[in-house]
């Protein structure tokens, strides 16, 4: 769900750093669990509950027992939509045109957050048009560390991929919270802490991606041609 074809650092750490931090972090970082079924480990900071309603469309797409928007519809932290339900907040789509940014906060406050579970792999077959908002968004550069997808840009589950807006939207604590379910939660906050935190200090759309672009260029430089990292958009298209 990242743009695709189209500050400061937390902590005190020099922005020239942070590129080879999050490269040696990706390389460090281990599994836990091969199971999204895996309770994760009791932790001192859960977070808290979203107040908002949190929804998916899910399309049937992936296996029921490693599918993470399935495991939170079974803690009940998730609402399933129907095809043909209008949902007023905001979407995190493959077809949206504009990235996630802080000031989508209010709209996921009032009207909620929800995401479309469906496979890269089955995109063309997606009934988009009858899973409409009015504020469909995408998601910037950022790194899966679900079992299945662990490393690789943009393949996030729904878990993380609904982690990342609430995180980026300001609700870090709702981020947490839904990322506690699951035992390899807390490393997508660890892979991807730097961008992140980049993100969360932007304002519009437009400066989340010029963040994304400078973040992206560090990160070119300083990855030592490590595989992990997709081409720029002046190489190659990248696929959303």
């Amino acid at each position: 769900m990242a743009p695709g074809k189209k500050g400061s650092v937390h902590g005190k750490r020099s922005k020239h750093h942070a590129p080879r931090d999050y490269a040696e972090t990706l390389n460090d970082l281990t599994i836990k669990s091969s199971s999204d079924d895996t309770d994760a480990s009791s932790s001192d900071d859960e977070g808290i509950k979203a107040t908002f309603s949190v929804s998916m469309w899910d399309l049937n797409h992936c296996d029921p027992k490693k599918c993470s928007g399935r495991k939170l519809l079974r803690h009940n932290l998730i609402k399933n939509l129907k095809l043909g339900h209008r949902f007023q907040g905001l979407v995190l789509s493959p077809v949206g045109t504009q990235c996630v940014s802080p000031n989508d906060k209010n709209i996921i406050e009032t009207f909620g957050l929800a995401v479309i579970d469906c496979s890269w792999a089955k995109i063309d077959e997606t009934p988009f048009s009858r899973m409409k908002s009015p504020h469909p968004r995408l998601l910037p550069f950022l790194v899966a560390a679900n079992p299945i997808n662990y490393g690789k840009p943009y393949q996030l589950s729904c878990v993380e991929a609904l982690a990342a807006a609430m995180f980026i939207t300001g609700h870090k604590s709702e981020a947490k919270f839904y990322l506690s379910k699951f035992s390899w939660g807390h490393s997508f906050l660890e892979l991807n802490s730097d961008a992140l935190d980049l993100y969360a200090v932007c304002t519009d759309s437009k400066s989340v991606l010029e963040a994304q672009a400078t973040f992206l260029e560090s990160v070119k430089n300083e990855q030592d041609d490590r595989p992990m990292w997709p081409p720029s958009e002046s190489d190659s298209a990248s696929d959303s």
